[in-house]
C-alpha cells in the first residue's frame, strides 16, 4: 500500500514539475484585439456551452464573473478546487466563475469536451458554468479573448493556463490576475467583493 502511494505521489509531483517548467519557459503567440474593443462589453460575446448548448454572456448580466482558461492536465489544475469554493462563497451575492477550457499552453487539456465535463465532475465536483473547449490565445484566440485584449493589453493576456478577467456587473473588466495568483487570494476575493458593491443596472 505504502508503494503504491509513493508512486502516484512520485507521479503527481512530476506533473507538477512538468507545469512549473512549462509555465517558466512558455511564450505564447500574440492575441490580435478586437476592433473598437474599448466600445464593446462582455455581455456582446456568445460561448457556447460543455454540452454544446448556446451561452451568450448576455446571461451573465448584471453578476460578476471571474472568467478563467482551464486545462485538466495542469500543475495549476488543483485551482479548480479554489474556484469552486470562490464561486460558492460569492455565489448568492451575484458572482460566477466561468471556465473556458483551452489546450492552447501545450495541450495540457483533454480532447473531447465530455472527457473534460466528466473529469472536472469526477475529480472536483465543478458547479460553475463551463463553455467548450476553445482557444484564448494567439489568432484563432475566440473573441471574447480578443477583446480582453484589446482594452486591458497584451500584457494581460494569458501567459499559461488558470489566468483570471474579472468582469464587473457592467459587464466591463475590472482586473486581470496571472496564473499563480490562487483563486482564494485576498486579491482577488477583496476586488470580487468590491465589483459586488457596485449595484446592478436595471
Amino acid at each position: 500500500m505504502r508503494k503504491r502511494w509513493l508512486l502516484g505521489g512520485a507521479a503527481a509531483l512530476l506533473v507538477a514539475v512538468g507545469g512549473a517548467v512549462g509555465y517558466a519557459k512558455f511564450v505564447p503567440e500574440a492575441t490580435p484585439p478586437l476592433a473598437n474593443a474599448a466600445k464593446l462589453s462582455a455581455w456582446n460575446f456568445r460561448l457556447t456551452a460543455i454540452d454544446g448548448e448556446p451561452m451568450p454572456m448576455s446571461r451573465f448580466k448584471g453578476k460578476v464573473v471571474l472568467l478563467v482558461n482551464s486545462a485538466s492536465k495542469c500543475g495549476f489544475t488543483p485551482q479548480y478546487e479554489g474556484l469552486q469554493k470562490l464561486h460558492m462563497e460569492y455565489q448568492a451575492k451575484g458572482f460566477t466563475v466561468l471556465a473556458v477550457p483551452s489546450g492552447d499552453f501545450l495541450s495540457q487539456e483533454f480532447a473531447s469536451n465530455k472527457e473534460i465535463s466528466g473529469f472536472c465532475q469526477t475529480k472536483f465536483g465543478i458547479k460553475f458554468p463551463m463553455a467548450e473547449k476553445a482557444h484564448v490565445v494567439g489568432p484563432q484566440a475566440i473573441p471574447i479573448y480578443r477583446w480582453a485584449a484589446g482594452v486591458l493589453g497584451p500584457e494581460n493576456t494569458p501567459k499559461w493556463n488558470f489566468h483570471k478577467y474579472l468582469i464587473g456587473r457592467d459587464g466591463h473588466l475590472v482586473a486581470a490576475f496571472g496564473t499563480k495568483t490562487e483563486p482564494t487570494d485576498p486579491a482577488i476575493k477583496a476586488a470580487v467583493e468590491s465589483a459586488l458593491e457596485v449595484p446592478a443596472k436595471a
